[in-house]
């Protein structure tokens, strides 16, 4: 009889155990929606249609891939390439377009700006929905990267409640 309690200890020992370690091989993640991902862009090309600028919008996912690419009537055609860099390098470096350029301005650091993809411009901005990184807006072809960051900034400030 005690052998058999002994038993059943270690077989639900060995469920618990089992159970736990495939929990832990499943990573959950937060991803903006189609919906809001597209309404943060449109909101941040509003932003520089009003300040008189006519831009391509990035927004990528937290892995890089694009999400949404919007080239506003009369946007250069090099904006949507220069944006989806930016939304790029935000988003794997988890830091504004403006700060990457400053840490390769570093001796030290400068390799980064040789990794593909990357753009050491400003105007790209990390997506957060909390203090998890979800992605990165890049705008690109305001006559300065101020400018186009305070337009990605614009379209995520419209839509800060969504992505809390």
């Amino acid at each position: 009889m005690h052998h058999m309690y002994i038993r059943s200890v270690l077989a639900a020992a060995a469920l618990t155990v089992s159970g736990a370690a495939s929990a832990q091989g499943v990573v959950t993640t937060k991803q903006l929606s189609a919906e809001v991902a597209n309404g943060i862009a449109m909101a941040a090309i509003e932003q520089c249609r009003k300040d008189g600028f006519r831009v391509s919008v990035a927004i990528v996912d937290r892995g890089g891939n694009v999400q949404v690419l919007v080239r506003d009537d009369a946007a250069g055609p090099h904006t949507s390439d220069t944006a989806r860099r930016k939304a790029f390098t935000s988003a794997t470096f988890g830091i504004t377009t403006a700060e990457f350029a400053t840490r390769v301005a570093n001796p030290a650091t400068a390799a980064l700006q040789d990794i593909t993809g990357v753009i050491s411009l400003a105007g790209g901005v990390p997506v957060r929905a909390g203090s998890d990184l979800v992605g990165g807006i890049g705008v690109g072809g305001a006559p300065s990267g101020d400018r186009d960051e305070a337009c990605a900034n614009a379209g995520l400030a419209k839509f800060s409640a969504q992505i809390k």
